[in-house]
């Protein structure tokens, strides 16, 4: 293809859509690579300490849409300190140094500052999309100032954020000539909303299509809402406690009766479950349910609501449901594609699904490639179906609360269940795994799963050899998360070059020292190896063969980070 004109080939690339076919073609000669690089204008950063914003910069100068990644993933679990790093600022500043054209910006796990957003919502006169998930350090001050200044936004979506409410009324600071809202969420705040200002914001957005509220948006005023939006197809619900036999309930119903478009709903934060009958009315057109966060609906009513849902593609939910209820979701829910169940009190460590509930969903719904399952209780026999009903799995992540608990039946490890599902799931990409569990687990995982991309391991393994069997045997291995497992040094050790084709590897609460991590860092002196000791009581660096209590390895073009806090060594 060298013959066409540049401008052809541009256009080529693109319909050439994600990151990875992207950078795929990028190698296969210089004038791709350069056309590649000035045409690209969505980037993608999985560790924002992996490069510098002046090397993205230089490398895509067309760029307008960039999503970063900032702490680990088992910050999730609290296992990364609050104040690790991930800071977006320094970003920020060099774009708008750069004269960057930025558009979209989109972050996961990183310290958002308000200055960072006032700094955002100032300098980039088109800017219009603003996603930010299990993000900190920002106040609705910040977000007054992107509503204030950002005057093409057509998203604003805030999606499990520690926001602290310095301004109730953030929502005020869009001004009466913004009309170009498509998507705005707002559901993890706590503080409340100037429901006014929220009506006369919804009513002037005629192409708003995606709206997720917070528990201060009463029934009342979800009435107005969707009378004035019934184009709505993505609706998240606030607060939902009220009479059934009222007025204003009788109200919701008819406005719910003009919303035909809507496809995904969530929410119900705070919810009176006999109400819920109001819903069935777009239950049937659904493709999309979010009650992960609605403890208030459980037993009959829940699966009343599910019995409607015959076209979903993709179900949240809480462990509340049962074992039965699930049974509901496999005969009712033939298309489900993607299943999440999450416990609905982690902290009392007893989940009310079990092998049976996954055993049912698994016979029903043979189009499922992805899951998520917090339960109670795992057997062999139950993964092996599993595996042989669903073979297009490419995600699988089941979590026994007993991390350490054996087969229910058999008191056995779960090695041959998890053999199963790797043996038989041949796209799988990504797997977390708990349960008692020997290293023949992971010479199952060595030698089956070859498209694994993601792997998180937690109080599992007899020895290193578990730990060598994955390195030795996952050739497309991205990230490796471990915790609380046997493996030490010689594992760390075994085949260094492996970590220069991978992201990252997390290790903590293992049997890595610091002298093994030493070894590594002078052998891969292109790899960062931070080392984290929260015990200000230790004497932390003396002594070689102390464990270390967490290890977080990456893959970077910059050298060290000169962000890091005096609890994390840079080695």
């Amino acid at each position: 293809m060298n013959y066409f004109p540049d401008e052809v080939l541009e256009h080529v690339f693109d319909f050439v859509t994600s990151h990875r076919d992207r950078n795929s073609v990028s190698q296969v000669c210089k004038s791709w690579y350069r056309i590649e690089s000035y045409s690209r204008e969505k980037v993608f950063i999985g560790n924002c300490y992996a490069i510098s914003p002046e090397r993205v910069i230089g490398r895509f100068p067309g760029l307008k849409s960039i999503t970063l990644k900032g702490k680990p993933h088992f910050a999730d679990f609290n296992l990364v300190p609050n104040d690790w790093g991930g800071f977006v600022y320094p970003w920020i500043e060099a774009f708008v140094r750069n004269r960057v054209g930025l558009e979209e910006l989109r972050l996961k796990r990183m310290v958002v500052s308000d200055d960072s957003l006032d700094l955002l919502s100032r300098s980039f006169v088109n800017f219009k999309s603003l996603v930010l998930v299990s993000c900190e350090g920002f106040t609705t001050d910040g977000l007054a100032a992107v509503a204030a200044n950002c005057r093409n936004l057509r998203e604003l979506d805030l999606q499990e954020d520690e926001v602290e409410d310095h301004r109730g009324h953030w929502l005020s600071c869009f001004p009466d000539s913004c009309t170009s809202l498509v998507s705005l969420n707002f559901a993890c705040l706590k503080g409340d909303i100037n429901l006014g200002v929220l009506e006369r914001l919804v009513a002037r957005s005629p192409n708003l299509r995606s709206l997720r509220l917070n528990r201060a948006v009463p029934l009342d005023t979800l009435q107005k809402i969707l009378m004035q939006s019934p184009q709505l197809v993505d609706l998240g619900v606030g607060s939902y406690v009220h009479d059934p036999d009222s007025e204003t309930y009788n109200k919701l119903v008819t406005a719910i009766q003009k919303c035909k478009s809507v496809r995904s709903l969530s929410g119900f934060l705070e919810v009176a479950p006999h109400c819920l009958p109001a819903f069935h009315l777009i239950c049937p057109t659904l493709t999309s349910l979010n009650l992960s966060y609605a403890p208030g609906i459980q037993g009959s009513e829940l699966t009343k609501l599910i019995r409607h849902c015959r076209k979903l593609q993709r179900l949240w939910i809480l462990d509340c449901i049962g074992d039965k209820g699930l049974e509901v979701v496999a005969s009712t829910c033939k298309d489900l594609q993607e299943l999440r169940v999450f416990p609905s009190d982690p902290y009392v460590g007893n989940a009310a699904v079990t092998e049976e509930g996954l055993v049912a969903i698994s016979s029903g719904c043979p189009k499922l490639h992805s899951i998520l399952y917090f339960c109670q209780q795992m057997t062999n026999a139950a993964l092996i179906t599993v595996a042989k009903n669903c073979p297009n799995f490419t995600r699988f992540r089941l979590c026994i609360l007993d991390p350490t608990k054996p087969d229910a039946v058999t008191m056995q490890p779960l090695d041959e269940g998890f053999g199963a599902i790797v043996h038989s799931c041949k796209g799988l990409r990504r797997l977390s795994l708990t349960g008692l569990l020997t290293d023949q687990v992971f010479l199952y995982i060595g030698m089956y799963a070859e498209q694994l991309e993601m792997l998180s391991i937690a109080f599992a393994g007899d020895s290193d050899k578990g730990m060598q069997y994955v390195l030795n045997g996952c050739k497309r291995l991205r990230k490796l998360e471990i915790r609380d497992s046997p493996f030490g040094n010689a594992a760390l050790l075994m085949d260094v070059g492996k970590y220069e084709t991978m992201r990252s590897l997390w290790m903590s609460s293992c049997e890595v020292t610091l002298g093994g991590c030493k070894t590594l860092a002078k052998k891969m002196p292109r790899l960062n190896v931070e080392i984290m000791n929260e015990n200000e009581q230790a004497e932390f660096g003396v002594d070689d063969s102390q464990k270390v209590d967490k290890m977080y390895l990456y893959r970077t073009l910059v050298g060290q980070r000169k962000d890091a806090p005096e609890f994390v060594w840079t080695l």
